[in-house]
Order: structure tokens, then C-alpha cells, then sequence
């Protein structure tokens, strides 16, 4: 399968890397934390390592690396704005159990 990115992610990660002046993209992966488990991180990509696995949408790359990537597949990012918050927000078809602060997740 593949990771995928809306179009509002995809606009906000261009504009976050247009105003840093660098950069190809953002890698996706998962750390262990949080009352569930696992969370997400992300961060801004230079540099692509030849085990990543990398997906390209609306020209922004996502890349991931294989041990993140048994966890993300199938997984959508997204962008949301609600009232004064905002962030990224992770549509992830393999989580069976969150946390109730959504921070954190088991699969």
C-alpha cells in the first residue's frame, strides 16, 4: 500500500518548507510514548536513505522508514483547522486502541 496526504496537508507542508528554504518533504514515523504506546512523529527531510520507502503527493514527499512503515501503511495525513487549533491529524487503518487525549496509539 502507501501513505497518502490530503490536499491541505499538501499545501501546508509546501508552505512550511517554502518558508524554511530547504527541504523535500516531511518523514513520518512512529516512537514508543504516551499512555497507548506509540505516537507519531514528524520532521523536515533533506536527505532520502536508500531503505526508505518515499511517496509523492501534490510535489511533497513523504518518506518513511521500514520499521515505521509496518505501522503507517494504508495511513492518510491530513491537515485540520478546528476553531483556534490546528495540526496534523492521522487517518491509520492498523490502530486498534487510542488514548483519549489522541496522542498515542496501539496496534
Amino acid at each position: 500500500m502507501a501513505l497518502t496526504m490530503t490536499e491541505a496537508a499538501q499545501v501546508h507542508v509546501a508552505r512550511q518548507l517554502a518558508e524554511r528554504g530547504k527541504g523535500i518533504g516531511i518523514r513520518v514515523g512512529i516512537k514508543t510514548a504516551g499512555c497507548s504506546g506509540l505516537s507519531y512523529v514528524l520532521e523536515f527531510v533533506d536527505d532520502v536513505a536508500d531503505e526508505d520507502e518515499v511517496f509523492e503527493a501534490g510535489g511533497v514527499k513523504l518518506v518513511v522508514d521500514p520499521k515505521s512503515f509496518v505501522y503507517l501503511d494504508g495511513t492518510e495525513l491530513d491537515f485540520v483547522k478546528e476553531g483556534l487549533n490546528e495540526g496534523f491529524q492521522f487517518t491509520n487503518p492498523n490502530v486498534k486502541n487510542q488514548c483519549g487525549c489522541g496522542e498515542s496509539f496501539h496496534v
